[in-house]
């Protein structure tokens, strides 16, 4: 993408943004979770696991949420149109920045748009002294799961009971990953 076609904007709550955000992707596979204990351990493997058929997953957010802290929102603009959207909060306790929302428009996926967002995200999460940069992603959105881990984020911690108590049966467990600054 021609970088003089796109650009960066932070977003007020009042200012124009799309009520909400539809987000939608589909994966022939997932990370399969599987947890043993035995005495005086716990073992826990995610392993890459091809899916009986491709799923599609569509979900909405919105920006702009009550609980996010101090939300921070960027556009990406492509010819004055916003085509991608990154929400951060920032957790004082931890002092970790939380990436809330994270999309880019269908169209303008694979252009780059992405991780200019993510650079972007870094850079304002160490202008605030994070130590951290934090978000929430499915074992099943392997495409975005990819994403994360090109750019640099880690596995930092798992929920198997986050959305429901069959995560594990249903392919969709939360995981947290990071990415230290």
């Amino acid at each position: 993408m021609n970088a003089g076609e796109m650009k960066i904007v932070e977003l007020a709550k009042n200012d124009a943004y799309p009520e909400r955000l539809i987000s939608r992707y589909s994966t022939p596979s997932y990370y399969d979770l599987s947890i043993c204990r035995g005495i005086g351990f716990w073992k826990m493997e995610l392993v890459l696991t091809p899916m009986e058929e491709v799923r599609e997953k569509t979900f909405e957010d919105r920006l702009f949420e009550d609980h996010v802290e101090e939300p921070r929102v960027f556009a990406a603009l492509v010819n004055n149109k916003q085509v991608g959207w990154i929400e951060l909060g920032f957790h004082k306790w931890n002092n970790r920045m939380r990436v809330w929302e994270f999309l880019v428009e269908e169209e303008f996926r694979r252009r780059g748009i992405g991780t200019l967002l993510m650079k972007h995200a870094t850079k304002i999460a160490k202008e605030k002294g994070a130590r951290m940069l934090v978000l929430e992603t499915q074992t099943c959105n392997v495409p975005e799961i990819s994403f994360y881990l090109k750019f640099g984020f880690e596995l930092v911690g798992f929920d198997a009971t986050a959305y429901s108590n069959e995560d594990i049966e249903k392919k969709e467990v939360r995981l947290e990953l990071g990415f230290r600054l």
